[in-house]
């Protein structure tokens, strides 16, 4: 039972019954496009009246376009309907430390244009020049009616502020992005934390069936996030710091975290750990002088240098551990993994396996399962950000 929340509710009122049935023929309508009015009608249960009605508006304000005529053994042919991918624009930027990515993307999440740029370590030069590519992409797209900017960050925004307040693999604290972003723009503009939109970018997907209500994002790069999507809604905790298991404690005697912790995941079980790893032994002869990069201890392991071997195996021992912590704690229908090391997972799977066979004692049946880094799902999930504003549940209650 979800209880109603006396001190911030929304009444009910005679439009609401409407708002909540328009979704849900938009929503089928994504899903099981091209569609037409009499399977809507049956796959929601709604009067075909009631439907065509839906339809009509949703034609005339352009979020549903009219495509190919069906077959029908008698009567009227019927005719499918679908999106319209191009009615609005919606930009995406993923932040991560050293680049930061930015993607115009249609109605139906394909990417119309992309770029990026260095992250840099001063947030105000970052942000001025941010703000500079962004209105530079919306002049090159004067056809487009842009709906809005989703930003993922690698850390946690406060609800409330809007600001982002604990980003220490970025070192920034407390910096407003909103505002300024906002005010070159003149786009509203949601903040979220990178595992939360991996989370969103599932949960819009269509891979996962209906039934997948409690699902967790698991995010590995410079460091470790989680977002968790918990009874069918993404779970922020009521100022929005929930999640933050790649800063809990996993060994007392480990290194020093950058949030000025001991011993975090994230520092056993990241990228970060890995290239420590083969930095502690490696000679780098097969390294270029500057430090190595996740991507070359991939390559090199790939190639069968042992060091990067035993690197990536370090790493997904303690990626195990975090896991189990995950499944045990959380139990959820499904674990999805997200980062670089996926292209490795084959080697990676055993290993973390084995430390779950050995960690994880409630024989939860959860689905573990990586992602293709190559499908940008940080990126999907800044433009779902701003599509459930249409799409999601309406606030009530």
């Amino acid at each position: 039972m979800r209880k109603i929340d006396l001190s911030n509710f929304q009444v009910a009122t005679s439009g609401t019954a409407r708002d909540i049935n328009r979704r849900i023929v938009l929503n089928l309508i994504r899903k099981h496009q091209p569609v037409s009015r009499a399977d809507l009608s049956r796959r929601s249960g709604l009067q075909r009246s009631t439907v065509s009605a839906i339809a009509e508006q949703l034609i005339a304000q352009r979020w549903v376009m009219e495509g190919a005529l069906g077959n029908a053994p008698r009567g009227r042919k019927p005719t499918f309907l679908h999106l319209n991918g191009q009615r609005a624009g919606i930009i995406g930027v993923n932040i991560r430390p050293v680049e930061t990515s930015i993607a115009l993307a249609g109605l139906d999440m394909q990417f119309l244009s992309q770029l990026s740029m260095p992250t840099g370590s001063e947030p105000s030069r970052f942000v001025a020049e941010l703000c500079r590519k962004l209105t530079e992409m919306i002049k090159a797209h004067p056809k487009i009616i842009f709906e809005g900017i989703g930003v993922a960050v690698p850390g946690r925004v406060d609800l409330t502020l809007q600001k982002l307040v604990f980003a220490p693999n970025l070192g920034w604290t407390g910096l407003d992005l909103k505002t300024p972003l906002e005010s070159a723009t003149q786009l509203p503009v949601e903040l979220e934390n990178a595992a939360n939109v991996c989370a969103l970018a599932e949960l819009w997907s269509g891979r996962h069936g209906e039934d997948v209500r409690q699902l967790i994002a698991l995010t590995v790069s410079e460091g470790i996030g989680v977002g968790m999507i918990l009874n069918g809604q993404l779970f922020r905790g009521p100022t929005g710091l929930a999640g933050e298991f790649g800063h809990v404690t996993i060994r007392e005697d480990g290194p020093l975290c950058r949030c000025g912790n001991r011993g975090c995941w994230e520092v056993w079980a990241s990228n970060t750990a890995a290239i420590r790893y083969y930095s502690d032994s490696a000679s780098h002869c097969n390294l270029p002088a500057s430090a190595p990069r996740f991507e070359d201890i991939l390559r090199l392991a790939e190639q069968g240098d042992r060091k990067a071997g035993k690197a990536l195996d370090q790493m997904a021992h303690y990626l195990g551990l975090g896991i189990a912590m995950l499944v045990t704690g959380l139990a959820p229908d499904v674990l999805v993994l997200f980062g670089e090391f996926t292209q490795a997972w084959a080697r990676m799977e055993p290993i973390i396996r084995e430390v779950l066979k050995s960690r994880q004692s409630t024989r939860a049946a959860t689905l573990i399962m990586p992602t293709d880094p190559s499908t940008q799902p940080r990126l999907r999930g800044t433009i779902a950000l701003v599509m459930q504003k249409h799409f999601g549940v309406p606030t009530i209650a």
